[in-house]
């Protein structure tokens, strides 16, 4: 039963994975056109319930004993303890885009602020740490179960995994862009992932991921689709920070 278990795991991750970067099924039939709003939007949105209902089904029905840590307990506590970290990176980030994008050339609707700016993000947050840490990670701790250090490796493991795979939404920029995302995801990744072990609480590196990714609000206010070099400069280190951190409480008691 545990290799069956791991089995339809690891089906299911790479299922969803696929589809959170593809818009696979819904960029085949999903293609709405309202307000200002850019329509692949409305796609990947569309796509987020679709994987939804599959990890819901999946997990009910063929894993039912599989833990994600979708609970209240160690939310509070991991907020206090290692939240406010995470915050200032993201409140650093948000600076960082509206330095390297002023002026800006575009006024948006509410409805593109709302939609585009926050109601995705709470979306990409809520995929993003079911598959890559309720998922992946745990998938990856539980293979390596006979190692000392399995959580340690599955959490630096799944963030290298986890950086690896923003590469797709950089392709055809500038090499720097493209190194430089992958590098602060992974390191993002390991904060998520640490602080999820550390909680057991999913619903931590969810609300972090959230504020961290929102900061890049200022995008709704330009046609810039780049990173802006200054942009870069200042937000590579701060991640790495993040990570560096991550080590840190990665080695510390519970």
């Amino acid at each position: 039963m545990r290799k069956k278990e791991l089995i339809i795991i690891g089906i299911l991750t790479i299922l969803v994975a696929f589809m959170d970067i593809s818009g696979f099924p819904s960029v085949l039939f999903i293609n709405i056109r309202v307000w200002d709003i850019t329509p692949f939007y409305w796609t990947l949105m569309f796509n987020f319930i679709i994987i939804g209902i599959i990890a819901f089904l999946t997990l009910k029905y063929l894993c039912p004993n599989w833990k994600l840590g979708f609970n209240k307990k160690g939310l509070k506590t991991g907020l206090k303890k290692y939240g406010i970290v995470g915050i200032i990176a993201g409140i650093i980030s948000g600076i960082a885009f509206y330095i390297g994008l002023r002026p800006f050339n575009y006024n948006p609707t509410t409805y593109k602020v709302l939609i585009e700016g926050i109601i995705y993000y709470i979306g990409v947050a809520i995929v993003e740490e079911l598959y890559v840490r309720g998922l992946l990670l745990n998938f990856i701790e539980k293979l390596c179960h006979n190692k000392k250090n399995n959580t340690q490796i599955a959490v630096i493991l799944s963030s290298v995994i986890f950086g690896l795979g923003h590469i797709f939404g950089v392709l055809g920029q500038p090499i720097l862009i493209i190194v430089t995302k992958v590098i602060w995801t992974i390191a993002m990744g390991m904060y998520f992932g640490t602080i999820y072990k550390k909680t057991n609480n999913l619903w931590l590196p969810i609300v972090l991921h959230f504020i961290i990714n929102v900061c890049a609000l200022p995008y709704c206010f330009t046609t810039i689709t780049t990173y802006p070099n200054i942009s870069l400069y200042i937000i590579l280190p701060t991640y790495l920070l993040l990570g560096i951190y991550s080590l840190y409480i990665m080695k510390q008691g519970s």
